[in-house]
């Protein structure tokens, strides 16, 4: 059955209700002409006639009244789940789809999350983390987050902020290997190096040298696939690392970390927040949307603010 029918048998019945079609085309929205058609076209595709019309009253015909008493408790029901939708679509309950990538990403995410299921306890997140970008649709997505470029086209990508590359070690391998001076000492220390999870390709080091994003690749001491595993690395003094802020921001604060070459961090990479049109979005996707860009829109937490890089020798 098309749409166009559906719609005729709803105003048919309509007007044998309100025994007028111009009173029905009105609660309807539709206007007499157009009512009438639709009738036309549905009589014409069955082949009979549905209506007896003059200009003062009307009535079904056999065939007519065959029909609605056919339909009507299956239009009753779609009634029904039509309403269901339209008023789901404003409850602030049910499956939440969120991705985002695993390298460094849980301290970024859980506090938005737990804080939106503090709020609303009837959601249910469905979290997952992964490295590569799978297929928006396919994976039926309601709000990503992604490190680097933009998400493909057909998506609505919301900048949060700019993510720090800062290289790193700690006081205890500073004590034992002493501190680089430079982006060329770091050749003659011990450095890690990270490994996509998916392709296993080698990240360099990206560095700002003078305003401009450059790279450099050292033989490295470690190399891993894990941010956690780096970030531990560095912890326990075994090796210098460029780590992201989303990591190494707090580690920093705490003291158990500290920046090196602070004139090359680079911040050329942004945290996106994307998702579909905002207009067919359920309430409770739009509250996490939200709540996420509120969070995390030029996050303090979570990068190093100048006076802080000024501390560690950048004037």
């Amino acid at each position: 059955m098309q749409t166009k029918d559906i719609r005729a048998i709803d105003i048919l019945a309509k007007a044998v209700e309100l025994g007028s079609l111009r009173q029905a085309a009105q609660v309807k929205g539709v206007t007499p002409q157009a009512a009438s058609q639709s009738l036309a076209q549905l009589e014409e595709s069955l082949g009979v006639r549905l209506l007896h019309r003059t200009t003062r009253n009307l009535s079904l015909t056999e065939e007519g009244r065959r029909l609605l008493d056919a339909t009507q408790p299956a239009m009753a029901v779609l009634e029904r789940a039509l309403t269901r939708a339209r008023q789901a679509k404003d409850e602030i309950a049910g499956p939440l789809r969120i991705v985002g990538p695993r390298s460094a990403f849980t301290p970024v995410l859980w506090p938005v999350i737990d804080e939106y299921c503090r709020r609303y306890p009837d959601v249910q997140p469905e979290v997952q983390l992964d490295d590569n970008v799978g297929d928006w649709v396919l994976d039926r997505v309601d709000v990503g987050f992604r490190v680097g470029s933009p998400p493909a086209e057909g998506l609505i990508a919301r900048p949060l902020f700019s993510a720090q590359l800062i290289i790193c070690a700690s006081p205890d391998y500073l004590r034992q290997h002493g501190t680089p001076r430079s982006l060329e000492e770091l050749a003659f220390h011990r450095c890690s190096v990270f490994r996509h999870p998916g392709t296993g390709a080698i990240f360099p080091w990206y560095v700002n040298v003078e305003g401009e994003i450059q790279t450099r690749e050292f033989p490295p001491t470690v190399a891993t696939n894990s941010t956690d595993i780096e970030v531990e690395a560095t912890l326990t003094g075994q090796v210098i690392a460029q780590l992201s802020s989303l990591s190494a921001a707090a580690l920093i604060r705490q003291g158990r970390l500290v920046p090196l070459l602070t004139q090359h961090t680079a911040s050329h990479l942004h945290l996106y927040a994307y998702y579909g049109s905002r207009k067919a979005q359920p309430l409770r996707v739009r509250k996490f949307i939200d709540l996420a860009v509120e969070r995390l829109t030029e996050s303090r937490e979570l990068t190093l603010t100048s006076e802080e890089f000024e501390a560690y020798g950048v004037k």
